[in-house]
């Protein structure tokens, strides 16, 4: 079997491995870290930092499939957006269980304190747990069921990423506010989702995809005129 032969049955694209490869990548850079004892002097706390800021990373990514298939008309995205959302969900779990039993020790009375004393734990939770039905129901048999239903449910992710993007902000030694300190990420994070958002406003869409519409019968005619003049 020749090489190019092979490459054709591989079952799977280039981009469902680099988007496999880099949400597992994560993990395995922790798991790396913890068993080479060089996860930082609080392993507890990197790897909550961590876990949190790719489930974050995952969301986004999920969130940009549609905006990006808009203006590039790469329909496959949206084939890996259900995957990188159902990541993100997965880190967002393990991201809450760092935080309740490995750096709290499920002490309820401590937790119920701690998000009393500190707000941002409140939006990270907020946004835990919007995104527990959104899980639940991400497979296909959930949208036979609830027909148009899944769609409005599966649109609190719009009110999910900004929600989460502040819990980062809120967490991260600085002050997003007055932009001073370690605020990049976040603030990077949130530039994003607000055009993301901005792309998904209908009329938006529309412009965009006249827009690539009109690139690309630009870009044909041009193709085709010196093959014309040619033969002739």
């Amino acid at each position: 079997m020749s090489f190019i032969h092979w490459i054709k049955k591989f079952p799977y694209t280039p981009l469902q491995i680099a988007m496999h490869g880099y949400a597992w990548s994560e993990l395995i850079l922790i798991a790396y870290g913890l068993f080479t004892h060089h996860l930082t002097a609080n392993p507890i706390q990197a790897m909550e930092i961590r876990t949190g800021r790719h489930a974050i990373a995952l969301l986004v990514l999920s969130l940009a499939c549609t905006p990006l298939t808009t203006l590039l008309g790469w329909r496959e995205l949206l084939k890996r957006r259900r995957a990188l959302g159902l990541y993100a969900i997965m880190y967002a779990v393990m991201h809450v269980i760092i935080f309740v039993d490995l750096d709290n020790g499920l002490a309820w009375s401590l937790l119920i304190q701690t998000v009393i004393q500190k707000s941002y734990i409140l939006y990270g939770m907020t946004a835990f747990l919007l995104l527990i039905p959104l899980a639940m129901t991400s497979f296909d048999i959930w949208k036979v069921r609830l027909g148009k239903n899944w769609k409005r449910l599966h649109q609190v992710v719009y009110f999910i990423a900004p929600v989460a993007a502040l819990h980062y902000a809120m967490d991260v030694k600085g002050d997003v506010f007055h932009l001073s300190g370690n605020i990049g990420a976040p603030v990077l994070y949130g530039v994003v989702i607000a055009v993301l958002l901005i792309l998904r406003l209908p009329f938006i869409r529309k412009f965009f995809v006249a827009l690539r519409t009109r690139i690309v019968f630009l870009f044909t005619k041009t193709v085709q005129r010196p093959q014309t003049d040619t033969e002739q």
